[in-house]
C-alpha cells in the first residue's frame, strides 16, 4: 500500500514537472527584449507566417536558447547525480574530476595565449576555437583521470587527485590571465560567465546528439549506481564490474558536462544542487526515479534561469546566467549541508 502510494506520489511529481517544463518552454519563446504575442510566436514555429523579422527571433534566437537550456540543466544535473553516488559525496558535482578545470585551460590556451603568439583570432576562428579548446581540454582530463582510475583502486583518491589536478590547472590559467591582453582577457571572462544564447542552430545539431549519447550512457549506469549506494565491496560481491562502471560513469560526466561546458562556458551550482532537490521532492534512493527526476529539475531550473536573465534584460542589464544558478543553488546547497550536520 506505501510503495503504490509513493508510485502515485512519483506519477504526480512527474507530470507537475512536465507541464512545468512546457511553460517554461513557451516563455522562453514569448519573453525577449522585443515582445512578440503568442500568435506570431505559434505562426512561426509551423511556417505559417511571413514576418522575416519574427521567423529569425523565434527560431534562430529564442528555440536555440530554450532548446540548449533544457539541454544544460538535464545534463549537468545528470551528471552530478552521477558523481554523488560514484564519491559517495553530497558535495561532489559534475566539474569533480577536473573537467570545468580542463576546458577553463583549453580557453584559456586558445584566447590568452595565442593572440600572445601573434596567431589571428577571426571571428569565425573564435567561434570553433573555443568551444574545440574547451571539449579538448575536458577530454584530456578524463582522459589522465581514467587511466588513473585503473592505477587506483580508492574512489575518493581520484576525487582528491581531481581536486589536486583542477588547483594546479587553475594556476596555470591565472598566470596566462596575467599575461594576457585586454582584449584576450575579456574574451575569457566573458566565455567564463557562462551564456546559453551563444549556441547557434548550426552547433544544436552537434551539442544535442552529444548530450543524448551522455544520457542514453547515465541510463545504462542506473543499476549499478543503485547497487554502487551500498560501497564498492558490496558491489563487488553482487557482480558489478567496478573498473566498467567508472569508465561509463566518467565518460558520460564528461559527454553531458564537458560538451555544455565547452558551448555555453561553466554553469555552477545545477549539477551540484539539482540531485539534492530531486531527492527531497520524490523521498527516493533509486536511481530509476531519480534520474529522470534530476534531469527534469534541471531542466526547469535552467529554463526559470533563463527566463529571469531574459525579463531582467529588458530593463537594458543584461546579467550572466551564473549570477542566477548560483543565487538558485547556493540555498540549496546550504540546506543541504546543515541538514546532514544535523543527522551525525
Amino acid at each position: 500500500m506505501q510503495t503504490s502510494k509513493a508510485h502515485i506520489t512519483h506519477i504526480v511529481l512527474f507530470a507537475i514537472l512536465a507541464v512545468a517544463l512546457g511553460a517554461l518552454a513557451i516563455c522562453g519563446l514569448l519573453t525577449g527584449t522585443t515582445e512578440l504575442p503568442l500568435g506570431d510566436v505559434w505562426d512561426a514555429l509551423i511556417g505559417r507566417t511571413t514576418d522575416v523579422g519574427t521567423q529569425t527571433i523565434v527560431l534562430k534566437m529564442r528555440m536555440p536558447k530554450v532548446l540548449v537550456a533544457i539541454a544544460a540543466g538535464a545534463a549537468l544535473s545528470a551528471s552530478g547525480l552521477q558523481m554523488q553516488t560514484l564519491f559517495r559525496n553530497p558535495l561532489a558535482g559534475p566539474y569533480v574530476l577536473g573537467i570545468n578545470s580542463g576546458a577553463s585551460l583549453g580557453v584559456a590556451l586558445f584566447t590568452l595565449a595565442m593572440p600572445m603568439l601573434g596567431v589571428g583570432t577571426a571571428s569565425w576562428f573564435m567561434s570553433f576555437g573555443i568551444t574545440g579548446m574547451a571539449w579538448i581540454g575536458s577530454a584530456a582530463i578524463l582522459m589522465l583521470v581514467m587511466w588513473l582510475s585503473r592505477k587506483i583502486k580508492n574512489i575518493n583518491t581520484i576525487l582528491i587527485i581531481g581536486m589536486m589536478l583542477g588547483s594546479a590547472i587553475s594556476a596555470i590559467v591565472g598566470i596566462l590571465q596575467y599575461m594576457g591582453t585586454e582584449e584576450s582577457l575579456k574574451a575569457f571572462i566573458v566565455w567564463t560567465m557562462g551564456s546559453l544564447g551563444t549556441v547557434t542552430t548550426e552547433q544544436l545539431y552537434i551539442l544535442i546528439p552529444v548530450v543524448i549519447v551522455g544520457m542514453m550512457l547515465a541510463i545504462v549506469a542506473i543499476k549499478p549506481l543503485d547497487v554502487l549506494l551500498l560501497g564498492e565491496s558490496y558491489a563487488r560481491t553482487m557482480g558489478i564490474n567496478i573498473k566498467l562502471t567508472r569508465l561509463v560513469i566518467f565518460l558520460s560526466t564528461t559527454l553531458l558536462a564537458g560538451t555544455i561546458t565547452a558551448f555555453c562556458g561553466p554553469i555552477g551550482f545545477i549539477g551540484l544542487a539539482m540531485p539534492h532537490l530531486a531527492r527531497m521532492t520524490f523521498r527516493t534512493a533509486s536511481h530509476r526515479v531519480l534520474m529522470p527526476a534530476t534531469m527534469l529539475w534541471g531542466a526547469v531550473s535552467m529554463l526559470l534561469c533563463s527566463l529571469m536573465c531574459d525579463i531582467v534584460a529588458r530593463s537594458g542589464v543584461m546579467l550572466p546566467v551564473n549570477t542566477i544558478t548560483s543565487l538558485l543553488g547556493v540555498p540549496i546547497i546550504i540546506y543541504v549541508v546543515i541538514r546532514n550536520r544535523n543527522r551525525q
